[in-house]
């Protein structure tokens, strides 16, 4: 087992009684069940220094774990028929909706279903800039989060979009329902955010490596009886988790966002405790996104035409 990392973690109350694949993969949502339960069946998974062997063993709290990450494999990245919402297409770029548990490009447990592999098959011409596991892709989005895409077709306008995001003049605006009350009408989070000292897999505010990161925010609605606040968002930065990692450090982290501190606790009612269990992703949309063409120039501007199930749901509660 030399030179692998190994992440050591303890059971919280929130989680107790589950398996240990499905609460490894509710702690680490980048990774699917599936990798979790090989890994587990490979003997990669150990609880005091004893391997566990099965899916099925149920986790209690104060139980300490080891998961040690296996070496990465090389992925075959193939074309698959997978539906794709097409907003926009032409030569150089196309404008998608990806919807919440899809993962944006393959990675160990992820080989397949994701954006990239359904690029592929769609569109004859796509950008491999990246490399073949990145193709198209110019920004991503975390698995549980929706919303709409900006996508290369060619390297050409791929380089050009590169630089936009780079030079923060696209424009992202988001939704989300986070837990409690937010006091303040408007505000602005302004919190550098990098790598967490605690976990590395997680972006925190207590970090290496911090950089800048800006979060502009107006409340829409308050559900002062369920203890939720749907929120509008601009990011002024592109940090991975920008959005998650704030309004956790603020104290509203996004409903069914566990990574970030959300508790089915926080919720006052039965009915949101209701929806927050029938959803399995966090309640975060990329609703808005504009850009300049890359060849022409010209500003674009697309808005989603329906936003995903759990806001619905809550608007209506």
């Amino acid at each position: 087992m030399e030179n692998q990392e190994i992440l050591n973690f303890k059971v919280e109350e929130e989680f107790e009684g589950k398996r240990i694949d499905q609460f490894l993969a509710s702690v680490y949502p980048e990774f699917s069940r599936s990798y979790f339960q090989k890994l587990i069946k490979d003997g990669f998974v150990l609880k005091e220094e004893n391997k566990i062997k099965k899916p099925s063993v149920k986790v209690k709290k104060g139980d300490t774990y080891s998961l040690i990450i296996p070496p990465v494999e090389e992925v075959s990245i193939e074309p698959e028929n997978i539906p794709l919402d097409i907003y926009f297409e032409d030569r150089d770029i196309a404008v998608i909706y990806k919807p919440p548990n899809m993962v944006v490009h393959p990675s160990p447990g992820h080989t397949s279903g994701t954006v990239v592999n359904a690029l592929l098959y769609h569109f004859k011409n796509v950008s491999e800039f990246g490399g073949r596991e990145r193709a198209g892709i110019v920004h991503r989005l975390d698995k549980d989060t929706a919303g709409l895409m900006v996508i290369a077709k060619s390297e050409f306008a791929h380089k050009e979009l590169q630089k936009q995001f780079q030079d923060r003049t696209v424009e992202k605006k988001y939704k989300a329902i986070v837990s409690g009350i937010v006091k303040n009408d408007y505000g602005k989070i302004d919190l550098p955010i990098g790598r967490s000292i605690y976990n590395r897999k997680k972006m925190g505010t207590e970090a290496t490596n911090l950089r800048d990161a800006l979060t502009e925010y107006w409340v829409e609605k308050r559900f002062e009886e369920h203890n939720l606040t749907i929120v509008d968002i601009k990011l002024h930065t592109g940090r991975t988790h920008q959005i998650r990692v704030h309004f956790s450090a603020t104290g509203h982290p996004l409903l069914n966002d566990r990574v970030y501190g959300f508790k089915k606790s926080y919720l006052k009612t039965e009915k949101a405790k209701k929806i927050s269990e029938k959803y399995n992703y966090h309640a975060l949309v990329s609703y808005k996104l504009g850009f300049k063409h890359p060849r022409n120039e010209k500003y674009m501007e697309f808005k989603l035409n329906q936003f995903p199930e759990i806001f619905k749901e809550i608007n209506n509660l």
